[in-house]
């Protein structure tokens, strides 16, 4: 059996997979990036939470032009997870604003970047649309 690498630390790859981000233990802010010290309070001190799979887009933009090698058009968007902001892909959509839209729901779901030459297979993440009702900006 393969080995499966996160392509970011921040996704667990259990079942299910989850994103899991840094919060302060003073103020509660929350980073998915490595931190010496809060940028909001400056206190020193975070602890591992995880974040909610499902959430609304709430802001998105379709790339057309891309680095060499990097399939376009793709969706590129703003996640409230819980009130967690997350940036990630919307995938397993088509990137257009007849399929993509403000408060859409969608959900955490992860996908193979590739495997190298030993078998290890590296997971990337994104989210996609789960069937529902929009909800409008700045609503959960």
């Amino acid at each position: 059996m393969s080995e499966r690498v996160p392509l970011v630390d921040y996704l667990v790859l259990d079942d299910p997979p989850h994103l899991v981000a840094k919060q302060c233990t003073q103020c509660g802010a929350r980073y998915f990036d490595r931190r010496n010290a809060c940028a909001s309070c400056f206190a020193e001190e975070f602890d591992s939470v995880p974040i909610d799979n499902d959430g609304v887009l709430r802001s998105f933009t379709i790339v057309a032009h891309a680095g060499p090698g990097i399939e376009v058009p793709f969706v590129a968007g703003v996640v409230d997870c819980g009130g967690t902001s997350v940036r990630g892909n919307v995938i397993n959509v088509e990137p257009d604003a007849e399929h993509v839209s403000l408060g859409m729901p969608v959900r955490l779901a992860t996908y193979s970047l590739g495997v190298d030459d030993n078998g290890t297979e590296a997971i990337g993440f994104g989210y996609e649309p789960v069937d529902g009702e929009p909800t409008e900006p700045g609503r959960a």
